[in-house]
């Protein structure tokens, strides 16, 4: 039976043991699609996070994508274009259920406000990057992502601990929401910037927020004594970052690191101008979209010059993903890309042995299955330090939303003996329900993004988006039961492509032989991306898997 859900009430929680599909792989797609709604910004809307990003195009697609769902067989595949449902195919029982493709628009087209006019016709909408896939877990699908970050800073500048230090940020919302807990478990004193109130108290009410500052003085105050006891904290400010990045400045004080998460990607429904109110932009977002866009992207400009002024007084300064430096270039801050991007800065070598953000729900909707598997990371990697230390963090601090899920940072062939030794534990009983596994879609050959996930590749290869359509042709071979191309919408529109997955663990032998060759190819091509790229680690990686054509050789260069 779903479970009541107090943040949205209409959008109860799935579980239990029942099932009104054919099948557990159908059903465990639709309580995916239920969970994110579950655990969305705005359901009502359809919206999961960072502004735009939708479960379905419109009601009448989810309505139509969840009766779909419940009558298909297991021999068929659900075609689903831009959150609309369009086919309902014969294939065979080892085919994905579901493929879709959102927001893809031709490269010449690809531009925001073509977007926005698609988008007004209900010809498109923009699925983010585990939204529209029904993969999202809440803030926990980024916390891990964002914590590793900041250890990757305290081993590379302050003596592998960041107690002590003072992390200031921004953004508070569906992605920047998981910053506070974050920084918090990473040992750091942290204060988090953002112009909303409702989401200040929303992360305040969930733990994420220890305190929240009534103002500026306030809130340096308490930091200021957090850092003195090498006390971890994290502290709410509802204010604008272009507002207050400036006062900082102008006061001399020089935080240890600093980063934003806003939602500068979107320069209409998601960045909010210094100097306009929250209700202002939204009347502007029908009729005065260019108004608006304008001085979204002036209040950017003046955000970003005061985190290169950070920058320049000492401060470890860094793009989480949000365009904030492709945004105030345009603006006219030459230098924007003096701050790097936190992929090339911290996770790169990571990735060239595809170790990234891997997930699993627990689609019973019972916790004591997270928790046997929890267990079963720490026995099955007692070596895997990031691994074995995150699990002990994430129990201890983590809250579930929706789904009961964990993230973990997994490589190659790490993933694959996890997922198998989850579907024996299915298989035997040990666990309440069926597992379903997914990632990020920032994954190691999954994403092209010349301003985050490739940016400044080795060999140049930032903008070649072959890299995640090859990797879902890749699943769909594998058989997996779900795959996504995602391109962006909104702001992101025209800036990346990636592709996403899901593989659940019934228990079945059928489930042994999907996760053997798609989570195993999945990461496969990670590496395979990254040595190709000529990245020296992966290249060792991919020689010890047997993943080159030419042991000893990579095949590069020439015509």
């Amino acid at each position: 039976m779903p479970k009541p859900n107090p943040r949205h009430p209409k959008f109860p929680i799935p579980g239990g043991p029942e099932l009104r599909t054919k099948g557990w792989r159908q059903e465990a797609l639709l309580r995916l699609l239920e969970n994110v709604l579950s655990v969305g910004e705005d359901p009502d809307n359809l919206v999961v996070y960072a502004a735009l990003g939708k479960a379905a195009r419109n009601w009448l697609a989810h309505d139509e994508i969840v009766r779909t769902l419940k009558i298909m067989e297991e021999d068929q595949t659900l075609i689903i274009q831009s959150g609309k449902p369009v086919g309902l195919l014969k294939t065979h029982d080892k085919a994905p259920l579901v493929i879709m493709a959102n927001c893809n628009i031709v490269g010449q087209w690809a531009k925001a406000e073509y977007f926005y006019e698609l988008q007004e016709k209900g010809l498109i909408c923009w699925g983010g990057l585990t939204a529209g896939a029904w993969q999202y877990i809440g803030s926990q699908g980024v916390i891990q992502g964002t914590y590793e970050i900041f250890m990757r800073i305290a081993e590379k500048r302050f003596g592998c601990t960041l107690a002590g230090r003072f992390v200031l940020t921004a953004g508070l919302g569906g992605m920047g929401g998981a910053q506070p807990l974050a920084g918090r478990m990473a040992g750091a004193a942290i204060l988090v910037v953002d112009i909303d109130p409702e989401r200040v108290a929303k992360r305040k009410s969930i733990g994420f927020l220890d305190e929240v500052a009534p103002d500026l003085d306030t809130a340096l105050a308490m930091v200021g004594a957090a850092v003195k006891e090498k006390r971890a904290v994290s502290i709410g400010l509802v204010g604008n970052a272009a507002d207050i990045y400036p006062q900082i400045v102008r006061r001399g004080v020089v935080p240890d690191v600093v980063s934003d998460q806003t939602s500068a990607h979107d320069l209409v429904y998601g960045y909010v101008p210094k100097g306009m109110s929250l209700e202002e932009v939204r009347r502007l977002r029908k009729d005065g979209q260019g108004q608006l866009m304008a001085a979204s992207r002036a209040s950017i400009a003046d955000h970003v010059r005061a985190m290169l002024e950070f920058q320049k007084q000492g401060s470890e300064v860094f793009d989480n993903g949000n365009l904030i430096r492709t945004q105030a270039k345009q603006g006219g801050v030459e230098n924007a890309f003096d701050i790097p991007i936190f992929t090339e800065a911290y996770l790169r070598p990571l990735f060239c042995k595809a170790i990234g953000p891997f997930r699993w729900m627990a689609l019973s909707g019972e916790e004591s299955d997270i928790a046997r598997i929890d267990d079963l990371v720490l026995e099955i990697f007692p070596e895997n330090r990031i691994v074995t230390n995150w699990i002990r963090l994430a129990r201890e601090n983590v809250p579930f939303e929706g789904l009961p899920a964990r993230i973990a940072w997994l490589g190659h062939g790490e993933r694959t003996q996890l997922a198998l030794a989850v579907n024996d534990l299915v298989r035997k009983g040990e666990l309440a329900g069926p597992i379903a596994f997914s990632r990020d879609h920032l994954d190691a050959g999954a994403m092209a993004h010349p301003n985050i996930m490739t940016e400044r590749m080795k060999d140049g290869s930032d903008a070649i988006a072959d890299w995640p359509l090859i990797n879902a042709m890749t699943l769909c071979s594998s058989m997996a039961d779900l795959v996504v191309i995602h391109s962006g919408g909104g702001g992101y529109a025209g800036y990346m492509t990636s592709a996403g997955v899901t593989i659940v663990a019934d228990g079945t032998d059928a489930a042994t032989e999907r996760i053997s060759h798609a989570i195993t190819n999945d990461t496969s091509l990670g590496i395979i991306r990254y040595a190709d790229a000529g990245y020296e680690e992966a290249i060792n990686a991919a020689e010890a898997a047997g993943l080159l054509l030419q042991p000893g050789a990579t095949l590069r260069g020439g015509t």
